[in-house]
């Protein structure tokens, strides 16, 4: 979080907390008459006979990309509160299509689109709709349908790729704030053409001030939250800055021709696959840590079974180390194989894959020493052997510590 951010929310919660209940009362009906004052100033910018109102109809009659994002945002979101599994749960946000590496790429890619109808809670689906709502509603009636919607998924898309290479690789990142914040950056991008080209018809003032007073949690939300990294946002909002001052120039006379959002279309899905293919095939190296400990209970019950009827006079020492060498071992270097197969492990994770390593090893050493005691009946070695699997057993909790604290 920006610290003047975190200082600024830290100095409204102290306020709001010295506050008397009647302050805050009044304070909550005040935010509550801004917010109605705002979106009446947006639904009804000017009067109807005013030239921007006149400006808005004839370039764009009736908003639709707006309304459909809001729309398909809110049903996504019912969706997955009525579906099983807590919405804020991690592996309940991978399930829906959040972008999280090992599966983006993995072929999953439409991952990098879904993940920005997706959100964390209640209050990030709020905030996405006052970000996006009355902005969306005039800037896509100036600009036009299409170019907007092409900005719009032209941000998400690129804010999705940059969150690849900018968090971690088991990271788990979601929402529209990218494609939103490109929104803005097509909003900054006009403004520039407007000053440039002189509009005839100038953008009235409430328009500006509700635009405003809607962003505000929209932008206060994302800065106290991590749903997406800032660099990614930054991202989305760069592809919309640049992408509108490539395509809505000339935005005072006329709409953005079609043949400029196509190419910027075409251009943002080539630099979007292009940045995307390097990281392919990343692997969580986590679920693999499953084989381990399934191992180490599967070889332990089998030799502790195997031992009881040792000692009933039912096994003799021979057909013990046999057991060994014929069951226990082949297993575990079964599976030290197929891990030693796993590739694309990120390199935070290079710790708990050594540790693996390091486990399998030694208790290979330990079994085959186990082994070699039994035949030979001798008690240092078989002591020699408890040594190497109490190391062995260590280095197993080790990756289990190890496997937590990336999970965190």
């Amino acid at each position: 979080m920006p610290t003047p951010l975190f200082a600024l929310f830290v100095l409204a919660a102290a306020a709001i907390y010295f506050m008397t209940p009647e302050e805050r009362t009044r304070l909550l009906r005040a935010c509550i008459a801004a917010l109605k004052n705002a979106a009446h100033a947006a639904t009804h910018p000017a009067k109807p006979d005013d030239p921007f109102i006149d400006l808005l109809r004839t370039r764009t009659r009736w908003v639709v990309v707006t309304p459909l994002l809001v729309v398909v945002h809110v049903l996504v979101f019912m969706q997955m509160a009525s579906a099983p599994g807590a919405i804020s749960d991690p592996q309940t946000a991978i399930e829906w299509g959040a972008n999280f590496a090992p599966r983006t790429t993995n072929n999953e890619w439409q991952r990098l689109i879904v993940s920005t109808f997706l959100h964390a809670g209640l209050l990030h689906l709020l905030a996405t709709i006052a970000g996006l709502l009355l902005l969306g509603f005039v800037l896509e009636r100036i600009v036009g349908r299409v170019t907007f919607a092409a900005i719009y998924a032209a941000s998400g898309l690129a804010a999705s790729v940059v969150s690849l290479w900018t968090t971690t690789p088991t990271a788990i990142t979601l929402g529209p704030s990218g494609a939103i914040f490109g929104v803005y950056g097509l909003l900054l991008a006009s403004l520039v053409w407007t000053i440039v080209e002189r509009p005839p018809v100038p953008i009235p003032l409430p328009v500006v001030k509700a635009c405003a007073a809607a962003a505000v949690p929209f932008f206060l939300y994302n800065g106290l939250t991590d749903h997406l990294s800032s660099t990614a946002e930054l991202a989305g909002c760069a592809t919309g800055l640049i992408g509108g001052l490539l395509t809505v120039r000339g935005l005072t006379r006329e709409k953005p021709p079609l043949t400029r959002t196509a190419v910027l279309a075409a251009a943002t899905a080539a630099v979007a696959i292009a940045a995307a293919l390097p990281l392919r095939g990343i692997t969580d190296f986590r679920p693999h840590i499953a084989q381990i400990a399934s191992l180490e209970e599967r070889t332990t019950t089998t030799y502790d079974q195997a031992v009881s009827e040792f000692r009933l006079g039912r096994l003799s020492a021979k057909r013990l180390a046999q057991l060994i060498d014929r069951t226990i071992l082949p297993d575990l270097q079964g599976v030290k194989k197929r891990l030693s197969e796993v590739r694309g492990v990120p390199r935070e994770q290079q710790p708990l894959v050594d540790a693996a390593d390091a486990y399998l090893k030694l208790r290979e050493q330990s079994w085959r020493r186990r082994a070699d005691a039994l035949l030979r009946s001798n008690l240092g070695m078989l002591r020699e052997a408890e040594r190497t699997e109490r190391s062995a057993l260590e280095a197993f909790q080790k990756i289990g510590s190890l496997s937590a604290a990336g999970a965190t």
